[in-house]
Protein backbone atom coordinates (compact mmCIF):
# COMPACT_ATOMS: atom_id res chain seq x y z
CA UNK A 1 0.00 0.00 0.00
CA UNK A 2 1.32 3.20 -1.04
CA UNK A 3 0.39 6.00 1.40
CA UNK A 4 -0.76 9.49 0.37
CA UNK A 5 0.47 12.77 2.16
CA UNK A 6 -0.83 16.15 1.63
CA UNK A 7 1.55 19.26 2.36
CA UNK A 8 -0.23 22.27 3.45
CA UNK A 9 3.20 24.59 3.55
CA UNK A 10 3.47 28.28 2.32
CA UNK A 11 7.02 28.47 2.65
CA UNK A 12 7.83 27.45 -0.96
CA UNK A 13 11.62 26.10 0.02
CA UNK A 14 10.35 24.19 2.79
CA UNK A 15 6.93 22.85 0.29
CA UNK A 16 9.53 21.60 -1.88
CA UNK A 17 11.78 20.27 0.38
CA UNK A 18 9.41 17.77 2.09
CA UNK A 19 7.60 16.89 -0.63
CA UNK A 20 10.83 15.84 -2.40
CA UNK A 21 11.74 13.74 0.70
CA UNK A 22 8.59 11.97 1.57
CA UNK A 23 8.53 11.55 -2.62
CA UNK A 24 12.09 10.06 -2.05
CA UNK A 25 10.67 8.14 0.68
CA UNK A 26 7.86 6.10 -1.33
CA UNK A 27 4.76 8.27 -0.31
CA UNK A 28 2.48 9.67 -2.50
CA UNK A 29 2.32 13.57 -2.42
CA UNK A 30 0.62 16.53 -2.63
CA UNK A 31 1.51 20.12 -2.32
CA UNK A 32 -1.23 22.46 -1.92
CA UNK A 33 -0.20 26.03 -3.53
CA UNK A 34 -3.48 27.66 -3.22
CA UNK A 35 -4.69 27.52 0.61
CA UNK A 36 -8.38 28.40 -0.54
CA UNK A 37 -8.50 24.84 -2.07
CA UNK A 38 -7.17 22.46 0.37
CA UNK A 39 -10.35 21.44 1.37
CA UNK A 40 -10.98 20.63 -1.90
CA UNK A 41 -8.08 19.01 -2.03
CA UNK A 42 -8.35 16.67 0.75
CA UNK A 43 -11.72 15.51 -0.80
CA UNK A 44 -10.41 14.65 -4.29
CA UNK A 45 -6.51 13.08 -3.23
CA UNK A 46 -7.79 11.53 0.14
CA UNK A 47 -4.66 11.18 2.15
CA UNK A 48 -3.83 9.19 4.61
CA UNK A 49 -2.12 11.88 6.33
CA UNK A 50 -1.85 16.38 6.08
CA UNK A 51 1.19 18.18 7.05
CA UNK A 52 -0.33 21.83 7.99
CA UNK A 53 1.90 24.69 8.77
CA UNK A 54 -0.17 26.82 11.48
CA UNK A 55 1.45 29.64 10.51
CA UNK A 56 -0.23 30.34 7.35
CA UNK A 57 -1.17 33.30 6.40
CA UNK A 58 -4.65 34.95 8.19
CA UNK A 59 -5.19 31.95 10.74
CA UNK A 60 -5.48 29.72 7.67
CA UNK A 61 -4.45 26.84 9.67
CA UNK A 62 -7.74 26.91 12.17
CA UNK A 63 -10.20 27.49 8.82
CA UNK A 64 -8.60 24.51 7.47
CA UNK A 65 -8.06 22.15 10.01
CA UNK A 66 -11.80 22.30 11.78
CA UNK A 67 -13.27 21.71 8.13
CA UNK A 68 -11.67 18.96 7.62
CA UNK A 69 -12.21 17.08 10.92
CA UNK A 70 -16.20 17.55 10.10
CA UNK A 71 -16.01 14.79 7.42
CA UNK A 72 -12.54 13.12 7.18
CA UNK A 73 -10.37 11.14 10.32
CA UNK A 74 -7.33 11.02 8.09
CA UNK A 75 -4.14 12.16 10.63
CA UNK A 76 -3.48 15.61 10.78
CA UNK A 77 0.19 16.68 11.90
CA UNK A 78 0.31 20.55 12.83
CA UNK A 79 3.65 22.37 12.11
CA UNK A 80 3.91 25.39 15.07
CA UNK A 81 6.45 28.15 14.45
CA UNK A 82 8.21 26.68 17.59
CA UNK A 83 8.87 24.20 20.22
CA UNK A 84 6.77 25.58 23.87
CA UNK A 85 4.02 24.44 25.60
CA UNK A 86 1.67 26.90 24.30
CA UNK A 87 2.60 25.72 21.09
CA UNK A 88 1.61 22.16 21.23
CA UNK A 89 -1.35 22.63 23.55
CA UNK A 90 -2.55 25.16 20.33
CA UNK A 91 -1.90 21.65 17.94
CA UNK A 92 -3.96 19.38 20.16
CA UNK A 93 -6.66 21.98 20.23
CA UNK A 94 -6.84 22.70 16.98
CA UNK A 95 -7.83 18.55 16.28
CA UNK A 96 -4.05 17.85 15.28
CA UNK A 97 -3.09 14.31 16.02
CA UNK A 98 0.98 14.98 16.41
CA UNK A 99 3.12 18.42 15.68
CA UNK A 100 6.67 18.65 14.42
CA UNK A 101 8.60 21.94 14.99
CA UNK A 102 10.80 23.31 12.61
CA UNK A 103 13.34 23.59 11.62
CA UNK A 104 12.75 19.71 10.54
CA UNK A 105 15.14 16.87 10.88
CA UNK A 106 14.71 14.74 7.63
CA UNK A 107 15.39 11.76 9.87
CA UNK A 108 13.17 12.73 12.98
CA UNK A 109 10.24 13.44 10.53
CA UNK A 110 10.56 10.25 8.31
CA UNK A 111 10.31 8.65 11.78
CA UNK A 112 7.50 10.18 13.23
CA UNK A 113 5.66 9.86 10.32
CA UNK A 114 6.02 6.28 9.52
CA UNK A 115 5.15 5.70 13.13
CA UNK A 116 2.06 7.81 12.68
CA UNK A 117 0.95 5.78 9.21
CA UNK A 118 1.99 2.43 11.25
CA UNK A 119 -0.01 3.29 14.23
CA UNK A 120 -3.05 4.77 11.96
CA UNK A 121 -4.00 2.03 9.88
CA UNK A 122 -2.78 -1.02 11.99
CA UNK A 123 -6.25 -1.30 13.30
CA UNK A 124 -8.13 1.14 11.25
CA UNK A 125 -8.30 -1.05 8.36
CA UNK A 126 -9.36 -4.03 10.50
CA UNK A 127 -13.36 -5.05 9.51
CA UNK A 128 -13.25 -6.19 13.05
CA UNK A 129 -15.81 -5.18 15.50
CA UNK A 130 -14.95 -4.82 19.53
CA UNK A 131 -17.58 -5.24 22.27
CA UNK A 132 -17.76 -4.12 26.09
CA UNK A 133 -21.26 -3.36 27.74
CA UNK A 134 -23.15 -2.99 24.94
CA UNK A 135 -20.80 -0.34 23.08
CA UNK A 136 -19.70 -1.48 19.77
CA UNK A 137 -16.33 -0.13 18.13
CA UNK A 138 -16.43 -0.48 14.63
CA UNK A 139 -12.63 0.27 13.38
CA UNK A 140 -12.97 0.14 9.72
CA UNK A 141 -15.57 2.62 10.17
CA UNK A 142 -14.30 4.51 12.98
CA UNK A 143 -17.43 4.66 15.07
CA UNK A 144 -18.82 3.70 18.15
CA UNK A 145 -22.43 2.78 18.87
CA UNK A 146 -24.79 1.85 21.57
CA UNK A 147 -28.94 1.30 21.80
CA UNK A 148 -28.56 3.28 17.98
CA UNK A 149 -26.86 5.79 18.75
CA UNK A 150 -23.24 6.55 17.11
CA UNK A 151 -20.56 8.71 17.18
CA UNK A 152 -17.56 9.25 15.28
CA UNK A 153 -14.26 8.86 16.15
CA UNK A 154 -11.07 10.50 14.65
CA UNK A 155 -7.78 7.92 14.33
CA UNK A 156 -6.50 8.44 17.43
CA UNK A 157 -9.88 7.73 19.68
CA UNK A 158 -10.28 4.57 17.71
CA UNK A 159 -6.89 4.06 18.73
CA UNK A 160 -7.32 4.76 22.59
CA UNK A 161 -10.33 3.01 22.73
CA UNK A 162 -9.12 -0.13 20.58
CA UNK A 163 -6.44 -0.10 23.29
CA UNK A 164 -8.93 0.04 26.31
CA UNK A 165 -11.16 -2.74 24.68
CA UNK A 166 -8.35 -5.00 24.26
CA UNK A 167 -7.75 -4.68 28.03
CA UNK A 168 -11.14 -4.14 28.84
CA UNK A 169 -11.72 -4.97 32.93
CA UNK A 170 -7.85 -4.15 33.22
CA UNK A 171 -6.57 -1.02 34.56
CA UNK A 172 -4.40 0.56 31.55
CA UNK A 173 -1.37 3.34 32.73
CA UNK A 174 -0.95 6.22 30.74
CA UNK A 175 2.34 5.38 30.10
CA UNK A 176 1.06 1.98 28.57
CA UNK A 177 -1.85 4.00 26.32
CA UNK A 178 1.20 6.13 25.45
CA UNK A 179 3.69 3.94 24.46
CA UNK A 180 1.10 2.44 22.17
CA UNK A 181 0.08 5.21 20.26
CA UNK A 182 2.67 7.55 20.13
CA UNK A 183 5.70 4.90 20.03
CA UNK A 184 7.44 6.07 23.48
CA UNK A 185 6.75 10.00 23.31
CA UNK A 186 8.24 10.35 20.04
CA UNK A 187 6.40 13.30 19.71
CA UNK A 188 3.79 13.78 22.48
CA UNK A 189 3.83 14.77 26.38
CA UNK A 190 0.90 14.04 28.48
CA UNK A 191 -1.31 16.32 28.10
CA UNK A 192 -2.39 14.98 24.20
CA UNK A 193 -3.87 12.24 26.23
CA UNK A 194 -5.91 13.77 28.55
CA UNK A 195 -7.29 16.07 25.73
CA UNK A 196 -7.93 12.99 23.67
CA UNK A 197 -9.66 11.29 26.97
CA UNK A 198 -11.76 14.06 27.25
CA UNK A 199 -12.72 14.50 24.01
CA UNK A 200 -13.66 10.66 23.80
CA UNK A 201 -15.63 10.62 26.97
CA UNK A 202 -17.95 13.96 25.71
CA UNK A 203 -18.64 11.44 22.53
CA UNK A 204 -19.83 8.66 24.35
CA UNK A 205 -22.05 10.87 27.03
CA UNK A 206 -23.98 11.94 23.50
CA UNK A 207 -24.47 8.07 23.01
CA UNK A 208 -25.46 7.43 26.67
CA UNK A 209 -22.47 6.00 27.53
CA UNK A 210 -21.77 8.11 30.58
CA UNK A 211 -19.01 6.77 32.74
CA UNK A 212 -17.88 4.32 30.22
CA UNK A 213 -14.43 4.93 30.64
CA UNK A 214 -13.00 5.30 33.91
CA UNK A 215 -10.19 7.11 35.71
CA UNK A 216 -7.85 5.13 38.76
CA UNK A 217 -6.47 7.38 40.32
CA UNK A 218 -2.49 7.43 39.82
CA UNK A 219 -3.27 4.27 37.93
CA UNK A 220 -4.96 4.79 34.93
CA UNK A 221 -7.90 4.22 32.69
CA UNK A 222 -10.00 1.40 32.33
CA UNK A 223 -13.18 0.13 31.09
Amino acid sequence: MKYKILIVEDDFTIRMQLKYLLEGSGYEVLAVTDFADTIKAVKEFAPHLAILDIKLPGNRAFEICSPIRSFSSIHIVLVPGSNTDMDELNSIMLGGDAFITKPYNTAILLAKTAALLRRAYACGQSSEVLTWNGAQLHLESSLITCNGGKAELTKNEVKILYYLFKNAGKICSRNDIVDFMWDNQLYVDDNALSVNITRIREKLAGIGLTGFIKTKHRQGYTL
